[in-house]
């Protein structure tokens, strides 16, 4: 398993976590072991935004003895009382829930604490006004709540919330059917969403990614938008590869589909290219850099994706992007402008002609 750190909390998160959609579609003694494999495959980020209140007490029974090396998503908003999950922003129900999934969980504190499911900017207003905001900052002062996250699928609601509130954590919906306009939760444009990403890398705000294969999708040619299957490694490594992501969160039901999962960090190079996508890139997304790597290899030795994600980074903001840029090995000054990548790239973007761009940026 490789670990990214997350710069505002000083956590080491797992690149794979896991999600609960599914786990209480298993067995009891089939749910606990697939949790606990994960674990021992060296996952160590979970998301308790469960589908169904039978999930808390599997990850308790799972986990309880080695809660202090793993990392709980605990949100403030999912409400359990009537078993499934609902959603509510009353304060009386979000204290009840979070005191019920702290029990089931057996354990006396959140990693993260979440401020659950604002997509309308009139949710973040109630959240607000009805004082579970508050309640949550309530929470981390008295030192149950460590961190505080937030879960949308709306870009500027997002930013909003990032402007008001301190993240250390945001939840995104993340997959290319999303970030290209295909889909119930794909909100907010390119740029929009783009920026969404460059944010958090530049003020060091982790993401946790919700929904990598779209509900499963993306991974049937049959039900895709974009009449194409991709796999769910091409998905992981899409999503990995977007500035402030952290971890991606599928789930599994199965020690079968949790071993595919693990897997991922052992897959060569070829079955984690998701270039496929660019033929079915929207014309919006079209000329813009995704850092697929697909250029590869350049003949002096160019880390062309890196460079290009830098080089965005530093124009939003982020000062250590220049520091890591000059730390590269080769810079876009040292581009010889041979074509090579501009032949291989499949968004059409003119990589040579981004070098000159980049190595005049930099200076």
């Amino acid at each position: 398993m490789r670990y990214r750190i997350n710069r505002r909390t000083g956590d080491k998160i797992s690149e794979i976590g896991m999600g609960t959609a599914y786990i209480v579609e298993a067995e009891h003694n089939d749910a606990v072991s697939v949790i606990r494999r994960m674990y021992e495959g060296g996952v160590n980020y979970f998301d308790l935004a469960a589908g169904d209140g039978k999930a808390f007490p599997l990850f308790g029974e799972a986990l309880r003895d080695v809660r202090k090396n793993v990392l709980y998503q605990i949100h403030f908003g999912a409400d359990y009382s009537a078993g499934t999950y609902g959603w509510s922003l009353e304060p009386d129900t979000v204290k009840r829930s979070v005191a019920w999934q702290l029990e089931q969980l057996r354990t006396d504190y959140i990693d993260y604490g979440f401020i659950h499911c604002q997509d309308e900017a009139s949710d973040w207003e109630t959240y607000r006004k009805n004082g579970v905001y508050d309640y949550l900052m309530w929470m981390k002062e008295q030192g149950v709540v460590r961190h505080v996250g937030l879960s949308s699928h709306t870009p500027a609601v997002i930013q909003t919330i990032m402007d008001d509130a301190p993240v250390d954590m945001l939840m995104f919906s993340v997959n290319p059917a999303y970030d290209y306009g295909q889909g119930e939760y794909a909100n907010g444009s390119v740029d929009e969403r783009a920026a969404v990403y460059r944010r958090c890398e530049t003020e060091g705000v982790g993401i946790s990614v919700m929904k990598p294969f779209s509900g499963g999708q993306l991974l049937d040619a049959a039900v895709s938008p974009f009449g194409k299957a991709l796999t769910p490694y091409q998905c992981i490594r899409y999503a990995l590869d977007k500035p402030g992501v952290l971890t991606v969160l599928p789930g599994a039901k199965t020690t079968e589909e949790a071993e595919r999962l693990l897997a991922y960090c052992d897959q060569p190079e070829e079955a984690l290219d998701y270039s496929v996508i660019g033929t079915f890139a929207p014309p919006a997304a079209a000329g813009k850099c995704v850092y697929c790597n697909h250029c590869k290899p350049c003949p002096v030795g160019l880390e062309i994706g890196l460079i290009n994600k830098y080089y965005d980074l530093a124009k939003a903001g982020d000062k250590m992007a220049a520091e890591h840029y000059r730390g590269l090995d080769k810079t876009a000054a040292d581009c010889i402008a041979c074509g090579h990548c501009d032949g291989r790239c499949p968004f059409g973007v003119n990589q040579s002609g981004r070098m000159q761009e980049i190595a005049g940026y930099f200076g």
